[in-house]
């Protein structure tokens, strides 16, 4: 008899993001451009955490259409339904129950330290609700559901993830092995994309300024013009160095664009001015969402689809995580229906 080949079980990973405002340049260049590929490394989850952005006040309308439009681009950047869980947060209720029960094993001390809750308390003073206080529950049942091995993280998520960590150990220490207890897991870095109107700060989703921030969906003509108008400085050589940081973060986009050096870079555009390299770096960026672009407006004219997959999505998500919620619902007491 044939021996059986068992494969060994990938590990699973876990990406959320927020339907906030459409990701930005920086978003996919620092992050999602690598999630395709994480699907033949890992068991992936993705999903859009639309409970999380209701710590502000959110637009019903504009919450409802951009939560559409980030999962047309989330396939549209290559991730695969066939390949992926792929779901929206709120159309999985167990994340809110278990988030209840984690916010009981959860100490107000250590909530209390989150930096994110202390920055975000001062940025919305009118609007300090318990949600934002709790927010760090809700995040570790995100990923406690699924038994996620490991949480693709940059440097302001890490303390979330170790609280999550935190979390199943005292629940595993008190009920057994119930939680799979997560591994951070840093990405190859990706580039980090800072304003174009700006250098010295990160290009953002809420930027007040336009000009700083290319969103994936924004026009060609609209892309071009921002690189256009991107701060430099007083010099004219396209080089990297200290107190370039508008040179520095052009050639940062073009490299993670087009693959090459910086030696390269500096190479190919000696003896060019800035605006020559500027027009470049654009037309580099609208080659590369163009795919992205086309693919994301044939998703937004077939809604049909988007509402079965996400409801596929909804529907595989529950069944694993299920699992999970029934099984600490057991150790901690609760009936059986």
């Amino acid at each position: 008899m044939a021996e059986e080949i068992k494969k060994e079980r990938k590990k699973r990973s876990l990406s959320l993001i927020q339907p906030t405002s459409v990701p930005t340049l920086g978003n996919y260049l620092g992050a999602m451009k690598g999630w395709p590929q994480f699907q033949d490394d890992f068991d992936t989850v993705f999903g859009i955490a639309d409970l999380h952005s209701i710590t502000v006040r959110q637009d019903p309308q504009k919450l409802r259409q951009q939560t559409m439009q980030l999962y047309a681009l989330l396939l549209s950047i290559g991730l695969d339904p066939d390949k992926s869980i792929l779901f929206i947060q709120s159309h999985v209720p167990q994340h809110s129950q278990l988030g209840w029960l984690l916010n009981c094993y959860t100490m107000f001390g250590e909530l209390s330290r989150m930096t994110q809750f202390k920055d975000k308390s001062k940025q919305h003073s009118d609007n300090v609700n318990a949600g934002l206080f709790t927010y760090p529950c809700l995040m570790a049942a995100d990923i406690l559901l699924y038994q996620a091995d490991v949480v693709p993280v940059g440097a302001d998520q890490k303390q979330h993830l170790e609280i999550a960590r935190d979390i199943a150990e005292r629940f595993n220490g008190v009920y057994g092995n119930v939680f799979t207890v997560p591994d951070a897991y840093i990405p190859k870095a990706g580039a980090r994309v800072m304003s174009l109107a700006d250098p010295t700060r990160k290009m953002s989703k809420s930027d007040p300024n336009p000009k700083g921030t290319v969103y994936l969906t924004d026009e060609p003509s609209v892309t071009m013009k921002k690189f256009k108008s991107a701060v430099t400085d007083s010099e004219t050589s396209v080089h990297f160095g200290e107190g370039k940081d508008g040179i520095n973060n052009l050639m940062t986009i073009y490299s993670a664009v087009t693959g090459d050096s910086f030696d390269k870079i500096e190479s190919d555009f000696a003896g060019k001015g800035y605006g020559d390299f500027k027009k470049a770096v654009g037309e580099a960026v609208v080659a590369e969402l163009e795919p992205v672009q086309k693919r994301y407006n044939e998703y937004m004219q077939d809604k049909a689809y988007l509402k079965e997959q996400w409801t596929k999505g909804a529907d595989l998500a529950q069944k694993v995580s299920q699992r999970t919620l029934d099984k600490a619902m057991k150790k901690i007491g609760f009936l059986a229906k």
